[in-house]
């Protein structure tokens, strides 16, 4: 089953969180995106400050979005590019079903 469109997960760290929304805004508005606070957990303490790891959560801004298969090789490429080394976290799966109720 060759799947046309993909949910795209972002992780990004507070401070760029004001980029990414310009970036997404310029490359990815066939369906627009959502954001939300969440707390990353991870076994690795790396980049986390004394409170982050005492409290075992790292904040991020989750961005998601629904993506086509030709926009998602192109945003991936795009975001790469900008946020090289950010410490940015994505994963893609891919959409069974859209819809709304």
């Amino acid at each position: 089953m060759t799947h046309q469109e993909y949910l795209l997960t972002l992780n990004v760290p507070p401070s760029l969180e004001e980029s990414m929304v310009d970036c997404l805004l310029l490359l990815e508005s066939a369906h627009g995106f959502s954001s939300f606070p969440v707390n990353a957990h991870h076994h690795e303490n790396k980049g986390l400050s004394l409170a982050e790891q005492v409290s075992g959560r790292q904040k991020k801004v989750r961005f998601q979005m629904p993506v086509n298969a030709e926009g998602l090789a192109v945003l991936l490429t795009r975001l790469k590019q900008d946020f090289a080394g950010a410490g940015v976290q994505y994963w893609v799966l891919p959409v069974i079903e859209r819809g709304e109720i």
